[in-house]
């Protein structure tokens, strides 16, 4: 199929996981993206985690995140690799960075070193907390975006204290909102600045429990019984029975009493006090439900139209037909072998976005890049 960005061409100096995130779903939409890396150490996601957790060998977290690239390894002090670069501006349509406030500056790659050579060009940029106040300096790293965003304490019970999330959110929805902008960007047919920071971010994945704290002022309470959403009242949780757990989202606390002969829950009629009372109402489902097999619940609930769920693990999952009809996962081919990893989530068409590449080698694309834009021998 023709992807809608196959005529584009990134130039992406990201690292880690925010920046690569953004260009990994330009390149799953048709652009080519041209990834510089430190000639000797490369991104410094290839080698950073335990090597068991090693595909293709690289790191599986560098495989997922940077198929179908190409490697251009540089040392960007250096004045040949500098002038390899300043090859290369003119004919890209989007320069990339995720560096803290003034290294692209230092380096002469700064917007207004970009625009000089290409005035066209969308310059787009993550930082961890934007270009001024105290944090601007500050390491942005997910798990300190979410520590200082507050994004910590909506997870888990009140007496759990913070929770993180178990993955890279915030560097995932920076990545996400920052090819937002630069698509706007490239729609509106000139070159544009986009910036994005990763605080922004997780604040703007909080605006429901923000707004309703500009507007009385109180901080969020989880309850302490199978907190599931600070704002949300019962039954909303996760739920233990026999042989697993069982999800249950919305619902009427009466009809839930009726269907599963819980009687104690008859008695919560005023649906105005399900979630000052959701503790209370949550805590006599916990008790109950344990009694039988997830499967004798959904048997009842399911055919009510009850929002609920049997909580998996990946094995079940990926075993599910709900999960292969998606057709999610993809084999891709990399210098170090073959291997499974998701696809892009996106469908155009009715087609799927997939490609057939994993990450590259460090400087795997070096010579023919040198060829293709200086008219060097490879």
């Amino acid at each position: 199929m023709i992807k809608p960005l196959q005529d584009i061409t990134v130039l992406d100096f990201t690292q880690f996981l925010s920046g690569p995130s953004a260009s990994l779903r330009l390149s799953d939409l048709g652009a080519r993206v041209i990834k510089v890396e430190h000639k000797y150490k490369g991104d410094l996601c290839r080698n950073i985690y335990a090597s068991h957790l090693n595909i293709a060998g690289q790191s599986g977290f560098y495989q997922g995140i940077n198929r179908a690239k190409e490697s251009l390894a540089l040392d960007l002090k250096e004045p040949d690799d500098f002038a390899q670069v300043k090859a290369i501006l003119p004919h890209a349509d989007i320069v990339v960075h995720n560096f803290r406030p003034g290294v692209m500056e230092r380096l002469g790659l700064g917007v207004a070193d970009v625009k000089a050579i290409n005035p066209n060009a969308i310059y787009g940029e993550i930082t961890g907390y934007g270009h001024e106040g105290p944090w601007r300096d500050r390491p942005g790293q997910d798990l300190l975006l979410q520590a200082l965003s507050g994004l910590a304490g909506l997870s888990g019970d009140e007496s759990s204290g913070p929770v993180p999330m178990g993955l890279a959110i915030v560097d995932n929805l920076a990545g996400a909102q920052l090819v937002q902008g630069v698509l706007a960007a490239l729609y509106a047919g000139e070159g544009a600045l986009v910036q994005v920071s990763m605080l922004e971010a997780a604040l703007d994945f909080q605006f429901e429990p923000l707004t309703l704290y500009y507007h009385d002022g109180e901080p969020v309470d989880r309850g302490q019984e199978n907190a599931a959403h600070a704002l949300v009242g019962a039954p909303y949780g996760l739920y233990k029975t026999q042989d697993g757990y069982l999800a249950l989202a919305m619902g009427s606390i009466p009809f839930l009493g009726e269907l599963l002969n819980c009687q104690p829950l008859l008695a919560f009629t005023d649906a105005g006090r399900w979630y000052a009372e959701r503790d209370v109402i949550k805590a006599i489902l916990a008790e109950h439900l344990q009694h039988q097999s997830t499967a004798h619940w959904l048997s009842i609930l399911e055919p009510a139209d009850i929002w609920c769920a049997e909580v998996f693990n990946w094995q079940q999952l990926v075993a599910h037909e709900g999960f292969t009809v998606l057709d999610m996962v993809q084999e891709v081919n990399s210098p170090g072998g073959r291997y499974l990893t998701t696809r892009c989530p996106i469908r155009l068409d009715d087609q799927l976005l997939t490609q057939p590449e994993g990450g590259p080698t460090l400087g795997q694309h070096n010579s023919a890049l040198r060829a293709e834009f200086t008219g060097a021998k490879p």
